[in-house]
C-alpha cells in the first residue's frame, strides 16, 4: 500500500475528536536536549560550544596547516577530547566503513570504500593505506602493545602491496579486509585487559 504524496506533505488530521499527543509543528518546546549518556544539556552550553567552534587555516600569521588546524578549533576540538570507549567505537566504525559498509546486490559479498577508492590507480591505494595506518596509530594511542600493532602493520602492508595490482588487488581488498582483521586484533587484546 502506498501513501499519496498529499498525505506525505500535509498529513491528515485524526479522525476522532481527540488531538494527537505529539505536536511536531515546532510551536511548543519539545523538551530537554539529552546527550549520549542521558544527561541533560543546557541550551546556553550548546550556544557557547558553537561560538568556540571555528576553523582557521592560520592565514596571515605564517602558521603551517597543522598549527592553524589544531589552534583553530580552540576548546571545541572534535578529535581530541574523546573517551576511551568513544575512540574504540570510532576505530571500529572507520574500519567497517573501509571494509564492510556495503553489500553487493544479489550476493552476500560485503565491501567498503577501501575497495571503491582503490579502483583509482595508485592514488586510491595510497589514500586507503594512509587511513589504515592512521587506525594502527590510533590503536597504539589506545595502549595496544608493539606485538599487536606489528601484526596490524603487517595486515596493512599486505593489503597495500597487493592492492597496487589493478583489479586483482581490489578484489583482494574486498576479501582480505585488513582493517576488520585489525579490529579483531585490537578487540582480542582489549578483552584480555582488566576492567577499570
Amino acid at each position: 500500500m502506498t501513501m499519496p504524496d498529499d498525505d506525505i506533505l500535509a498529513p491528515r488530521k485524526p479522525r476522532s475528536g481527540t488531538h494527537s499527543r505529539a505536536d511536531f509543528s515546532g510551536r511548543e518546546t519539545r523538551g530537554p536536549i539529552i546527550d549520549q549518556e542521558g544527561h541533560e544539556i543546557r541550551p546556553e552550553t550548546l550556544e557557547q560550544g558553537f561560538r568556540e567552534f571555528r576553523f582557521e587555516f592560520g592565514e596571515g600569521s605564517g602558521q603551517g596547516f597543522g598549527q592553524g588546524f589544531s589552534q583553530g578549533f580552540g576548546n571545541g576540538n572534535p578529535f581530541g577530547n574523546l573517551t576511551r570507549e568513544q575512540r574504540i567505537a570510532r576505530f571500529e566504525a572507520i574500519a567497517k566503513l573501509l571494509d564492510i559498509a556495503f553489500v553487493l546486490p544479489g550476493t552476500n559479498i560485503r565491501y567498503g570504500i577501501d575497495g571503491l577508492i582503490g579502483l583509482i590507480p595508485v592514488v586510491g591505494d595510497v589514500i586507503t593505506t594512509a587511513i589504515s595506518l592512521w587506525l594502527v596509530r590510533e590503536a597504539r594511542a589506545l595502549g595496544a602493545p608493539w606485538y599487536v600493532t606489528a601484526r596490524m602493520l603487517g595486515n596493512v602492508a599486505v593489503d597495500g602491496v597487493v592492492g597496487i595490482v589493478p583489479f586483482a588487488g581490489d578484489a583482494f581488498d574486498v576479501l582480505f579486509r585488513a582493517n576488520m582483521r585489525n579490529v579483531r586484533l585490537l578487540r582480542r587484546w582489549l578483552d584480555k585487559q582488566p576492567r577499570m
